[in-house]
Parts: C-alpha cells; structure tokens; sequence
C-alpha cells in the first residue's frame, strides 16, 4: 500500500479556500469534498483537507482551533523541482488571496531555497527546493 499524508486545515472561507488551493495546483476531489470539508490533491499521495471550524472542532477534544492569524500551529512543507517553481508557487499565492516571505538561513540558492507561504486563513505551507 502506498503511504499518503492528509494535512487537515480549519479554513473559515470554504469557497475562498478552494479557489486558493485550486490556483496552486491543488485539484478538488469532489468524492471526497462534502459540506463539512474538501479533499484537494496535490498529487495521489498528498492531500489537503480543508475543514470548516465546526467540523474540525469534532477532532479537538477539548482544544481550540489556533487563531492562525496571529499564531501557528504548524508548518507544512512541499518540495519543488526547482527554484523557479519555489518562486512562481508563491506568487501564485500571492495572486489567489495568500502571501509569502523569505527566512534567510544562511544557505547558498544552489543548495537550498524556501518561501513561506500564508494562506487566507493564514496557514503556513512551506514551499522548498534543495539540492539532492
């Protein structure tokens, strides 16, 4: 069996969500998609499940949802095949309602680059090159 990772957002926005992760590569699996949440595939193995707040609040047990413009509560990272594809992901973000940074790490481009990307409810993804 192939090993596949689901990443679960909380997004307060369903349709902006979709549109977000749409712009970015992402395709919407709609028999995985219902009122609750949304399965967006970034490849057969990697998922997105955006969840609205009610339904993700099912999973806490006694948690809040983090307010994830003012903090984090995780970082997930995708590789790329290139620099350039690094730098145009994030610009597509950009584009589609998210936003990007750089963190200077001290390392050369040719070895490794990395965005930060926000999403309109501000999760992070991280958008990473390096050579292997």
């Amino acid at each position: 069996m192939v090993k596949m990772v689901f990443v679960n957002l909380p997004v307060t926005d369903m349709q902006r969500s979709i549109k977000f992760y749409e712009a970015l590569g992402f395709e919407q699996n709609k028999k995985f998609s219902d009122e609750n949440g949304v399965g967006m595939m970034w490849s057969d193995a990697i998922w997105i499940m955006l969840l609205t707040h009610d339904f993700y609040n099912k999973f806490l047990q006694g948690q809040t949802i983090a307010d994830t413009q003012n903090m984090s509560g995780s970082m997930t990272a995708f590789s790329f095949d290139s620099v350039a594809a690094v730098k145009e992901f994030a610009a597509k973000a950009a584009a589609n309602g998210g936003s990007y940074y750089h963190v200077e790490l001290g390392i050369p481009e040719n070895q490794m680059y990395e965005l930060e990307i926000k999403d309109p409810d501000g999760n992070i993804l991280s958008a990473s090159w390096m050579a292997m």
